[in-house]
């Protein structure tokens, strides 16, 4: 790229040079042939002046002296053509000659390797002399040639300047694009910390900041999902528990209806089926309208699951509705929270478990609770080096997703409180106009 931004910018002031340079070359030859007209005019109407006299009076004319920087050859002719005094040919020329016939003033022409000027003295309308004055083309050549070359190596420099000046603007432009190419193949590689340098090249920078942002976003993303991963693997250990139990009271009881045990074993695959899918749907799930959660079907579902993990050890499971309003939340949000303050109460809780439902003002609260010792002050959402409160964390984030609320609501008896925002109650019709 590098290679590819020096050419073309070296191209470019190639381009303008030549397309500068062509009409100004022309312009600088145009100006040297008038400069050299100019010179050679000026010096024969100086001698022509100077010796007009003599020639009107048919006297010997005298060449004066030429000034000390004019260096054209200067000669004076009879009309007829023929050298009287100073530089020139013997024989006039073509110039001399159309200067003679008074029909012109001055007759400039190359007559060889000379530049001829010729102008005519006149006596009244008469043609006395012709004053001829030439300078070398090879003179004129020079100037022009020389020129030229200076334009040449202005050219030169200018392209020159060009390169070095393409060559750091694209150093200053193309380094902060390798870095961040770099950036973004340490990104592909799985380096979500990898970040852009800024330019000062607000283009430049702005593609940074986005890629930036973008694995920002994507890095929180994958921290989530595996938080998530390593939380719902935890999450699964409840219907896997519940079936491991009951296969293992049908096995130290052989005398009991095998089929009853299968059908037990068979509704915690159902359970374990439906916690798989709860987990995947609101893994991928975003924010969106929740429908009206059917809490009786919920309870019935919590009842099943806490009875196949609660009989085994002897212990009960009651479920009270107090009067519960309506709330429109995620099922498998609430059902997996539920799931896990039920295996919470089953694995570090004794006695009775109770799921009450109730009406908490503007909240659909849901109370899990068993007869186990005081918590105390011990936070039973930290996660500790066994592995606990894992699921109570992964409750909470749920619940909170749901716009609702866990926490310890009571540590004697340990009392989890699920809080939920209740559904808006519907709008009563306004009526007017009086009864009859």
């Amino acid at each position: 790229m590098r290679r590819r931004i020096i050419s073309l910018t070296v191209l470019a002031a190639l381009v303008a040079t030549a397309l500068f340079a062509l009409p100004l070359g022309l312009a600088v030859m145009q100006y040297y042939r008038d400069d050299t007209k100019a010179e050679l005019e000026r010096a024969a109407d100086t001698v022509a002046l100077a010796v007009s006299h003599e020639l009107n009076a048919g006297l010997a004319p005298v060449l004066p002296r030429p000034d000390a920087d004019d260096d054209a050859q200067v000669g004076i002719y009879t009309a007829g053509g023929r050298l009287l005094a100073g530089h020139g040919p013997t024989v006039a020329g073509s110039a001399e000659r159309q200067a003679a016939s008074a029909t012109v003033d001055v007759v400039i022409e190359q007559e060889g390797e000379e530049v001829v000027l010729a102008v005519p003295v006149l006596s009244g309308s008469r043609v006395t002399g012709v004053v001829r004055a030439a300078r070398p083309m090879s003179e004129l050549r020079l100037r022009v040639v020389l020129t030229w070359l200076g334009m040449a190596g202005l050219a030169g420099a200018a392209i020159g300047v060009s390169w070095l000046l393409a060559r750091r603007f694209t150093t200053r432009l193309v380094r902060p694009l390798e870095e961040l190419a770099a950036a973004a193949g340490r990104l592909g590689d799985g380096d979500f910390t990898a970040r852009s340098p800024r330019a000062g090249i607000p283009e430049i920078d702005q593609v940074g900041e986005t890629l930036d942002a973008t694995a920002a976003r994507i890095g929180e993303t994958l921290e989530r999902e595996r938080a998530f991963s390593a939380e719902a693997s935890h999450q699964l250990r409840t219907p896997l528990t519940g079936l491991r139990l009951q296969l293992e009271a049908a096995l130290e009881t052989p005398a009991a209806d095998p089929y009853a045990a299968i059908r037990a074993g068979i509704a915690s695959a159902d359970r374990l089926e439906r916690t798989i899918e709860d987990l995947l749907a609101l893994g991928r799930e975003r924010r969106a309208p929740r429908a009206e959660l059917d809490l009786g079907a919920l309870l019935e579902e919590v009842r099943q699951a806490g009875e196949a993990l609660l009989q085994p050890q002897g212990r009960a499971l009651r479920i009270v509705r107090d009067d519960p309003p309506p709330a429109h939340v995620a099922a498998a949000a609430v059902r997996q929270v539920l799931g896990v303050l039920l295996d919470n109460a089953v694995t570090h809780g004794r006695g009775t478990v109770t799921v009450v439902a109730r009406d908490a003002g503007d909240a659909l609260a849901i109370d899990v609770a068993d007869e186990g010792p005081d918590l105390g002050e011990t936070d039973p959402f930290a996660t500790t080096p066994t592995g606990h409160g894992i699921g109570l964390r992964l409750a909470r984030g749920l619940a909170e997703a749901e716009g609702g609320r866990l926490r310890l609501s009571r540590p004697a008896p340990p009392t989890f409180t699920l809080l939920l925002p209740a559904a808006d109650p519907p709008a009563t019709p306004c009526r007017t106009g009086h009864h009859a």
